[in-house]
């Protein structure tokens, strides 16, 4: 890979799986940006760093994991659904992207979707607006789409396979 692979979007949009069946398919090291977070603050996962620390805590070792996880190899990366909304991130990918060190996938399925798959796994997922994860989803969209989208080389508004985004990014990311 000649760059950077970033997939990003809200939760549940599948960053995490598709991003470990694209690095498998392309041979790279695939990095799950909510884990380096959750390591950043000691905590074995970004669920429980997030309600220990509390957001801004959390956003801050999120902008911290980021770049570490960029000051490398090019790799594929799954950013957590609030990295872009963390202290600097934002300025970061679009950097990256201008320089052609990043491509960005943005994963963006209905929200029936994301809905459907938060209620038969909402894991360790702090809710983020005390409505309930499954009841903010619409809420958390409203506010986060139009940043991923502005960050995006690429979208894909359905669920989609590694080989579909493959075929979309293939000669962008060597």
């Amino acid at each position: 890979m000649r760059q950077h692979l970033l997939l990003i979007g809200l939760r549940a949009s599948g960053k995490t799986t598709l991003g470990a069946a694209l690095a498998s398919a392309l041979g790279a090291e695939f990095v799950d940006l909510d884990d380096g977070t959750a390591r950043e603050l000691g905590f074995a996962s970004a669920g429980d760093a997030f309600r220990a620390a509390g957001e801004a805590v959390f956003r801050e070792a999120e902008s911290r994991a980021f770049r570490i996880a960029v000051d490398a190899a090019p790799r594929v990366i799954a950013l957590g659904g609030g990295t872009p909304t963390a202290p600097g991130v934002a300025a970061m990918i679009d950097a990256l992207r201008q320089s052609g060190r990043a491509v960005v996938v943005f994963l963006d399925p209905p929200l029936s979707t994301l809905e459907s798959r938060l209620r038969a796994n909402v894991g360790n997922r702090p809710s983020l607006t005390a409505a309930g994860v499954v009841d903010e989803v619409e809420e958390v969209a409203r506010r986060r789409r139009p940043l991923y989208a502005a960050l995006a080389d690429f979208a894909f508004a359905e669920t989609v396979d590694a080989e579909a985004v493959l075929g979309a990014v293939a000669g962008a990311v060597g």
